[in-house]
């Protein structure tokens, strides 16, 4: 009996000790998982702010001339027949206070190609396409600091797929799009421009709507924002 009881005793304090052992094994690997996360954490920011780059990209910094056109797939809203026409002559204005960069005539090749569009609030409504209602011949506009007069030079550079079927003549259908004014920054002298990806959109209310212009403000910031994160020039 006295041989069973000591037997028992001991396995009694193997399992305590066993036990004991475990849980400081896992109160180490806690620690150490702990320290690790810590450290990862400490270190995320630093190699964030390591690695930042400019939202914008450098032929975008260089570039001095732009061409603003009407969004090919935008109709004119019934209610506002003239509503994108506006809105680009809006933009070209604005680019012009601006002073950055130079707005090109319809037919020139530029560094940029910026397509607007306006919105209704809705998604869908009734508009007129296939119109020559966006296409001018001339151009004369004047800001508080400079004036712009001229006439298209040649066919305009194409801004999407030339081998579109185009539709016979001015026609109403529903157009469906965003409800809001879109803006987006495209890279010219490239062949068929807006197939690429924008290089930088900003979509809201009335954003084209002068005398703000917000969308060019926003793009003005946007490069601005940019230009803090280049590398400084060598001497």
């Amino acid at each position: 009996m006295q041989a069973q009881s000591g037997t028992t005793q001991a396995r009694r304090t193997l399992s305590i000790m066993a036990a004991s052992v475990a849980i400081t094994e896992a109160a180490m690997v806690a620690r150490l998982f702990s320290l690790v996360l810590v450290a990862t954490l400490l270190a995320i920011p630093a190699d964030a702010k390591d690695k930042k780059k400019p939202s914008l990209p450098d032929y975008v910094l260089k570039a001095t001339t732009v061409l603003v056109v009407v969004k090919p797939d935008a109709g004119e809203p019934v209610a506002q027949p003239m509503a994108n026409a506006t809105a680009r002559e809006n933009v070209e204005k604005a680019l012009m206070e601006w002073g950055r960069f130079r707005p090109v005539l319809d037919g020139a090749e530029s560094d940029l190609v910026i397509a607007v569009r306006t919105g209704s609030g809705k998604i869908m409504q009734p508009s007129i396409k296939g119109g020559p209602i966006d296409n001018r011949p001339g151009v004369a506009q004047s800001t508080d600091s400079s004036i712009r007069i001229g006439g298209q030079r040649g066919q305009t550079p194409p801004t999407s797929d030339p081998g579109a079927a185009p539709q016979n003549g001015p026609h109403i259908s529903d157009e469906i799009g965003p409800s809001e004014d879109t803006f987006e920054v495209y890279r010219g002298g490239v062949g068929d421009p807006l197939d690429s990806p924008a290089v930088w959109r900003y979509i809201a209310k009335d954003c084209l709507r002068a005398p703000t212009v917000s969308a060019v403000e926003e793009f003005r910031k946007a490069i601005a924002e940019a230009e803090k994160l280049q590398p400084p020039k060598k001497p």
